[in-house]
């Protein structure tokens, strides 16, 4: 009976060291996930601090770029192309004009003479 008793202690106290060590594992499991969602909101926040300062040194950039001399830029591009379509179609435009100045009938059609005779004009 007595070394049944024994064993029997020893069991306990074998069962008590294993709920010791688990209950020690859960407080290190809870220890280290505190941790690492520590780290992480750390990480995030220098993270966000980063690209917050990127997006302010971009506004600033926006800002102090010269909004009146982009626009010189482009409207003399646009002047530019304006003046090369220019160039390149004032001698068609112009044969154009003249040919069809100079391809004015000059007599009249029967229904015009018609009216003219009849007075309806």
């Amino acid at each position: 009976a007595d070394a049944s008793k024994e064993v029997v202690q020893k069991l306990q106290h074998a069962e008590e060291q294993a709920a010791a060590i688990v209950d020690t594992a859960r407080k290190n499991r809870i220890a280290m996930l505190k941790h690492a969602k520590d780290a992480a909101e750390d990480d995030l926040k220098a993270f966000r601090l980063e690209v917050e300062a990127k997006h302010q040194k971009d506004v600033a950039a926006k800002k102090s770029s010269d909004v009146a001399a982009d626009l010189t830029v482009a409207t003399q591009k646009e002047l530019a192309e304006v003046k090369k379509d220019y160039d390149t179609n004032k001698g068609r435009t112009i044969d154009f004009v003249v040919g069809k100045v100079l391809e004015v009938q000059t007599s009249l059609t029967d229904t015009q003479k018609q009216s003219l005779t009849l007075g309806v004009v």
